[in-house]
């Protein structure tokens, strides 16, 4: 299609049942793929540590091979995830989060997707609209809602600067000309020949070929200085106006108009159930409220009354909140710095508070409002920007040392506050790291750029031991109601060294105590701890709620890293200071829930 125009969305949705939205988002396990680097149709023989890890350097031409793969197209492609949805659902994801799939420039190798060229096709590599249909159908027949990432400020690289690529200064600069299907500025800016340059030259749909559609401002440079973040290019991906005014009396550009229309064009076509807002700190809030507005208000007419859309919100907890409370968005994403807390708390760096303290310490959220960051704070470590870490990209268990203790942080993403979403890779411990994000961008499926520096290897091993524990802590997400919205309280702890009750705290090189924390909800604790220590056995006493719990009351072991502790009860003692608690032991590297009776 060339134009907006060709839509007939009430045709489209003419007789046709879609998927209810689900009644509680913040009850499902989030899942986060690069479609280039997730499936394809032909996957490659099982990856073996001991005879395939890195097998991709054993000589300077595979070497240089797999490292130039890294930026370009690897293949995975639509088709080959919807062969991989029963892995999906066998781990307990129940929201697949995909990345941008919409056409990017034929010269291009935007492998991720962000740089869209024609927001009404699906790139070619990924497959096409129908294998996008199918993934979408067979996903809701397994359980699983899909959530698309979409872009609405910026474009590919489709246009050419008369002076090379000029950095942002506030003025607008003059346009040489539209991209053509070589990449060449050849096409006319102000009068381009629709027809002639269709489909691979330009932007699509026609209502974007337009020198209006952009900014035209240079890339930016300052990425804190407003209105720099929000003019400027991203590098070499060109800012698209999306109108102007304040959030109540915003002017939505015709661009604006334009890709929201396309976003609903691919609701009604696909029966998506959510997106995933990319970059909302480069929008003005007035154009978020537009899209989610206008996206929502389209998705009830299909039935779909609780449409998910998430936003890239980057700093804290309270203006998170208040965006959220301007434009509309269910959920924030990127606050806080919470993978880099998540991260390190597992690991033993930083002190429990570090990341807990982002979920009570909050200014905004009042007695009984804990609910908010259950219900709209996404939270994950791994990710595929991991922006926190600026000149090195790892993963968590790149960190040879730490790594052990990658099931520790799943169970505290999983189990504390908020909607947790896994990476994909995670689950079978990609260890990826580098100077460039590529590294972290691993292909599960082999090919030229398989994770652990191998080649033609897949990763979809259902007896790895941190999928199937990972497998195992959804479970217990879904039996236990507490372990998804109870309140949350981090516990003070007392032991050999310190018997005084205390938070635990990273002293020196890293914290080596427990740290346990409550999920409370109607008048029942459940009681959560995991050990940071690698190699040593630790005990402690551990404060429980005093007003639900009198001495000798008792509590079973839900669960446990140590399997023959499974069923076991402990009971309520007095602790040095008065206070009611628990004396438990994990063993190095532990995890454990203890349920009150």
């Amino acid at each position: 299609m060339k134009s907006v125009k060709e839509l007939n969305l009430n045709k489209l949705r003419e007789n046709k049942d879609y998927t209810k939205s689900p009644e509680a988002w913040d009850e499902q396990i989030f899942y986060f793929l690069l479609v280039d680097r997730f499936a394809n149709e032909e996957e490659s023989p099982l990856y073996d540590q001991k005879n395939d890890y890195e097998n991709a350097l054993q000589n300077e031409k595979n070497k240089e091979n797999w490292h130039s793969s890294g930026e370009q197209w690897v293949g995975g492609t639509l088709k080959g995830l919807t062969k991989k949805l029963d892995y999906l659902k066998e781990l307990g994801v129940t929201v697949l989060w995909i990345s941008p799939i919409l056409k990017q420039p034929v010269f291009s190798q935007n492998y991720h997707g962000y740089g869209i060229q024609n927001f009404l096709e699906i790139d070619p590599h990924f497959g096409n609209k129908k294998d996008l249909k199918e993934l979408v159908e067979i996903a809701h027949s397994k359980g699983i809602f899909i959530m698309l990432d979409v872009i609405i400020n910026h474009s590919g690289d489709v246009f050419e600067y008369r002076d090379d690529e000029p950095a942002y200064t506030g003025k607008e600069y003059e346009v040489k000309a539209f991209r053509d299907e070589n990449g060449k500025p050849s096409i006319d800016p102000i009068k381009p020949n629709l027809d002639q340059n269709y489909p691979e030259g330009g932007i699509w749909p026609q209502e974007l070929f337009s020198l209006d559609t952009f900014t035209r401002k240079g890339y930016i440079r300052d990425w804190d200085n407003d209105p720099e973040f929000r003019e400027g290019d991203f590098l070499s991906l060109k800012n698209i106006n999306t109108g102007q005014g304040e959030v109540n009396n915003y002017q939505a550009s015709k661009a604006l108009k334009t890709m929201t229309d396309c976003y609903k064009y691919w609701i009604a076509y696909a029966d998506l159930d959510g997106f995933r807002l990319d970059t909302v700190k480069h929008l003005s809030p007035g154009a978020t409220r537009y899209f989610t507005t206008e996206i929502k208000e389209f998705a009830q007419t299909l039935g779909k009354k609780n449409f998910f859309i998430i936003g890239e919100i980057t700093g804290g907890m309270e203006f998170a909140k208040m965006i959220c409370e301007q434009t509309g968005l269910n959920a924030a994403l990127g606050i806080n710095k919470i993978p880099e807390n998540l991260e390190n708390v597992a690991k033993g760096y930083y002190s429990a508070e570090n990341y807990f303290s982002i979920f009570t310490n909050s200014k905004v959220l009042s007695e009984g409002e804990h609910q908010w960051y259950h219900k709209n704070v996404i939270t994950m470590f791994d990710d595929h920007d991991m922006v926190y870490q600026q000149q090195y990209k790892a993963r968590f268990t790149a960190d040879e040392k730490t790594a052990p203790l990658l099931k520790n942080a799943i169970f505290l993403n999983f189990f504390t506050a908020g909607i947790p979403c896994v990476y994909y890779g995670t689950e079978q411990g990609f260890d990826g790291s580098g100077d460039h994000d590529k590294y972290i961008r691993e292909s599960m499926f082999g090919g030229k750029f398989g994770a652990f520096r191998t080649q033609n290897r897949s990763f979809f091993d259902q007896e790895n031991s941190i999928y199937q524990e990972m497998k195992k802590l959804a479970g217990l997400r879904k039996k236990y109601i507490n372990l998804r919205v109870g309140r949350q309280y981090l516990r003070e702890i007392s032991n050999n060294r310190n018997s005084n009750f205390h938070l635990p705290t990273a002293e020196g090189d890293r914290c080596t105590e427990i740290i346990a924390w409550s999920r409370i909800l109607s008048q029942e604790e459940l009681l959560l701890a995991v050990n940071c220590e690698l190699d040593k056995e630790q005990s402690s006493k551990v404060i429980v709620d005093n007003e639900l719990h009198n001495l000798g009351d008792k509590f079973v072991c839900l669960y446990s890293s140590k399997k023959d502790e499974i069923g076991t009860e402990l009971e309520v003692v007095r602790g040095e200071q008065g206070n009611n608690c628990l004396e438990i032991s994990l063993k190095a590297k532990g995890r454990a829930i203890y349920q009150s009776l």
